[in-house]
């Protein structure tokens, strides 16, 4: 199958990209290489073997979009394109929905003139917004607290209304819990541009020695040592969700689905540290600082469904993902000196 991947050189876009080309796939990335490298491609050859082309441009670009559709006789396609910074999306919606709800439409206004009606989209455990119970289950009730959670929400609003208005579209909402760790060679993870928003590559950053400190926010929550609890699930088992997602999208007869991707299992940020600390053999210097406003004490997927209809469930543990991630961290550094 030719599969189109908007945000395609992004970090769950180019581990997804290697499990697709792995499972015989033929990938195309597109790219406007806001938060990423071109640079991307290139590892991904040397992973797969195969040349992976690469189109750059921006995802509200229709008229490049519907090009690229027709030259590569795209199939599926997986929308991982889009912001997600929760501070920045707070500080500037306009710009997040532009992006991430604008970006959209501009997709499926491309695909629909050209008949393509198979669409993965990256949407986010954020829609469910404050638990009413844990873990959350994909019947929760949503409510997106922030822009950038509803921005994700919007759009899988749009995809609702678009698969009951042409059942003749096969869309899945895939719902992330926390994407960590990297692909086992080394050359392709987690490396935003600036200081790291996400946990993850923060406390690798630190472990490193180019960031002096971690930071964690909130030390009195109501959880087993006060720090945060999250679902941390490895970025290849939900790579692997991508490929089971679209396999089931071609034998099923649901327009849209939703489904959890994550692991089940709350892990805190002490927990995390600890890991991480085990697993690379360094330190990480931290200090506790006040809760920040917004920030969640605790919330962890419910993944029956996700075995159930997609027959896929997290494999990689804990220690996988932090050994991971260092594995990039030092292969990255010594690349770039």
């Amino acid at each position: 199958m030719n599969i189109l991947l908007t945000g395609g050189t992004g970090y769950i876009g180019s581990h997804t990209a290697a499990t697709l080309v792995a499972a015989g796939h033929r990938v195309i990335l597109y790219d406007n290489l806001c938060n990423s490298q071109a640079s991307v491609a290139d590892r991904l050859q040397t992973i797969t073997g195969h040349a992976l082309p690469l189109v750059v441009g921006d995802i509200r670009d229709t008229a490049l979009l519907s090009k690229t559709l027709t030259t590569h006789q795209i199939e599926a396609v997986i929308h991982f394109a889009g912001l997600k910074a929760v501070g920045d999306s707070v500080k500037d919606p306009v710009t997040y929905f532009d992006n991430n709800v604008g970006g959209t439409i501009s997709l499926l206004q491309a695909m629909k003139a050209v008949g393509i009606k198979t669409l993965v989209f990256s949407s986010s455990a954020t829609v469910y917004g404050v638990p009413h119970y844990l873990p959350y289950d994909e019947k929760h009730p949503t409510g997106a607290i922030n822009p950038y959670g509803r921005s994700k929400l919007h759009v899988e609003e749009l995809l609702s209304d678009l698969a009951h208005a042409d059942a003749g579209w096969r869309i899945a909402c895939l719902r992330y819990f926390n994407p960590v760790g990297a692909h086992d060679s080394g050359l392709i993870g987690e490396d935003p541009s600036g200081i790291p928003n996400n946990l993850m590559p923060y406390v690798a950053r630190v472990a490193s020695k180019a960031l002096p400190q971690l930071t964690i926010f909130g030390s009195d929550y109501d959880t087993p040592d006060g720090t945060g609890v999250r679902d941390y699930v490895h970025v290849m088992d939900l790579a692997e969700g991508h490929l089971a997602a679209l396999i089931s999208l071609s034998k099923g007869d649901s327009p849209i689905r939703y489904t959890n991707l994550g692991t089940g299992i709350g892990i805190s940020v002490l927990q995390l540290v600890d890991a991480f600390q085990r697993a690379s053999g360094q330190t990480v210097p931290h200090i506790l600082a006040a809760r920040r406003p917004g920030d969640l004490p605790a919330y962890y997927a419910d993944v029956a469904k996700a075995k159930a209809e997609l027959g896929w469930t997290a494999k990689r543990t804990l220690e996988d993902m932090c050994e991971s991630t260092w594995h990039f961290q030092v292969t990255s550094r010594h690349a770039n000196k």
